[in-house]
């Protein structure tokens, strides 16, 4: 749960202002809640984007976001520094200012998109105690086992356009997986952004981890998703959780009916 600025310990603001050079200002996310703390800090030396966390959950997540910027080559954030003070993990890192990709059908961000995934779906999962599959989704299928390093959340949000390509953030919920189990959970996303099921399907199907797994493998997975954020559904009123139960009960859908 997201908290404010001023909750933090003084001694972790301190900290925090020796190394920005005295803080100007601070500007909340506008996004995400995964982090306890998530800011845009001035300081006199530049602008950095400090998370911090000090609960059980935050501070693993978190503490897989920098496991990631050692696993990743450029696609994540640059990690400036980082600290513990007064029970808080404490990360700065490069702030990424741009906008997110449009990705529907026919944008040239879908390009970009490519490139990125191609990449990032051949890095292996590194030495550690990462998300299962099933205790990052909620649910278990043994093809979806492997040794690949799964971001899990790839979606518009946690993507920014920069100068020198696209970029990946919020990498909280790094889970080692089979590849294509990246590529299933950017169906919704696909589907979300306008796209019909057949069709980002179609643009799934370039990468070869999505020949990688049977069709009947796909409608499981289809299926189950589905249900759990109809769940989620029944039991939330905010709009996002909706709108993936809607996504996903579409691909859901789209596999009972190709089959």
């Amino acid at each position: 749960m997201r908290r404010d600025w001023s909750t933090l310990p003084e001694a972790v603001v301190t900290e925090v202002a020796e190394r920005v050079g005295g803080i100007i200002d601070v500007r909340p996310a506008r996004t995400g809640n995964h982090a306890e703390i998530a800011s845009t800090v001035v300081g006199s030396s530049g602008m950095v984007f400090v998370k911090a966390a000090v609960t059980g959950l935050s501070v693993q997540t978190l503490r897989y976001e920098l496991a990631a910027t050692r696993a990743v080559d450029w696609f994540p954030p640059a990690v400036l520094w980082h600290f513990e003070r007064a029970d808080w993990l404490v990360v700065g890192a490069e702030l990424l200012d741009g906008p997110h990709p449009d990705l529907s059908p026919r944008s040239p961000d879908l390009d970009l998109l490519r490139v990125t995934l191609k990449a990032l779906q051949g890095t292996p999962a590194p030495r550690g105690n990462w998300f299962t599959p099933a205790g990052r989704l909620g649910f278990a299928l043994p093809e979806m086992e492997g040794r690949t390093l799964v971001h899990s959340d790839i979606n518009p949000s946690n993507l920014i356009l920069t100068a020198g390509g696209l970029r990946v953030v919020d990498w909280a919920w790094m889970t080692e997986a089979a590849a294509w189990v990246e590529l299933a959970l950017l169906a919704q996303w696909l589907i979300g952004s306008g796209h019909s099921p057949a069709a980002a399907e179609q643009w799934l199907a370039q990468f070869p981890a999505w020949s990688s797994v049977t069709p009947d493998v796909l409608d499981a997975f289809a299926a189950m998703n589905a249900a759990k954020w109809e769940v989620k559904a029944g039991q939330s009123t905010h709009g996002w959780v909706h709108d993936l139960a809607a996504w996903t009960g579409s691909w859901a859908a789209y596999r009972g009916r190709a089959r």
